[in-house]
């Protein structure tokens, strides 16, 4: 315990906890976008899957503190890998080289805000139903179609997947640099998983609401 905390103090321990705890949000987001899309092909099989994963009762909620576990240190490694290259350097630089700074990447951070948001209202609107205009219990699809219905959270949706897009993209890339898979034998390679991911997911879970602000849910 004492060597992984050693581990933690340090700006390379922090951005592997960042990879690993990535690689589990990853693939929950891989599993979310395909399951949420069953909603074009018959509305029915996500109410099916909603109810497989309600099948495993108190461990559904293992799995979902599992994941937030794996958020909440996410998150604390970005903010305290922020301070410390604040601390690093004060002063930003003068200007950005953009062969090496991606539009992605300058706006991880902002990015990673806007997501945390999203993540709080997206559990208060479809998971517990505290913010829904109509939300009825176990109901997956009805709730997904009403919820989005509501212009304003639709667009909120949409903006947010685009955030997500842009910083699943950036993350993947990243991760593999941070766990020594970064070779320029390789780079291309990682570059084409990163983006076909990014809009595997991102754009998967962009269409549910462009779908609803198009009258198409």
């Amino acid at each position: 315990m004492n060597r992984l905390f050693a581990l933690w103090q340090t700006a390379v321990g922090k951005k592997v906890a960042m990879a690993v705890t990535g690689a589990m949000l990853v693939l929950f987001l891989l599993s979310h976008a395909i399951s949420n899309c069953l909603v074009f092909i018959n509305p029915q099989h996500l109410d099916d899957y909603g109810a497989w994963l309600r099948s495993f009762g108190p461990l559904l909620w293992v799995a979902r503190l599992g994941l937030i576990t794996a958020a909440g240190i996410h998150i604390a490694a970005a903010w305290q890998l922020t301070q410390m290259a604040r601390l690093a350097r004060p002063a930003d630089y003068a200007r950005h080289d953009l062969s090496v700074s991606t539009y992605a990447a300058r706006t991880m951070r902002w990015g990673g805000v806007l997501l945390l948001a999203f993540i709080v209202f997206h559990i208060m609107h479809l998971t517990l139903g505290i913010v829904h205009p109509d939300f009825v219990e176990g109901a997956v699809s009805q709730n997904l179609k009403r919820g989005l219905s509501v212009g304003p959270v639709a667009g909120f949706y949409a903006v947010a997947m685009v955030a997500l897009g842009l910083h699943f993209g950036h993350g993947i890339w990243s991760a593999f640099q941070t766990l020594g898979y970064n070779h320029p034998a390789w780079n291309r390679l990682r570059m084409v998983v990163a983006v076909c991911l990014a809009l595997l997911v991102g754009g998967g879970l962009l269409s549910i609401p462009l779908a609803a602000l198009l009258g198409l849910l």
